[in-house]
């Protein structure tokens, strides 16, 4: 789950990302591809992302556009393993 700050003060935006994943810190690889995901102030300004099982120790965003800011932005991201 990523959090903005849900501070309706936070314009709605649109920012593209992909999830990384590594077993050593070292070497990562695509988990979640490239995606659009809006963050809306009136819906809390959360995104879930889901996917499948993985071993991966490690997790990296890597953002490469966002609608509201020159810059990804993020607050909080948290990860739960099921």
């Amino acid at each position: 789950m990523l959090k903005l700050p849900p501070a309706t003060a936070w314009q709605t935006r649109t920012q593209t990302l992909s999830v990384l994943g590594s077993t050593n810190n070292t070497t990562y690889s695509t988990v979640v591809g490239s995606a659009g995901y809006t963050f809306n102030p009136a819906t809390g300004n959360t995104v879930t992302i889901t996917f499948q099982g993985t071993s991966q120790r490690y997790l990296r965003l890597t953002f490469t556009g966002n609608t509201g800011w020159p810059a990804g932005q993020l607050s909080e991201l948290e990860v739960y393993a099921q």
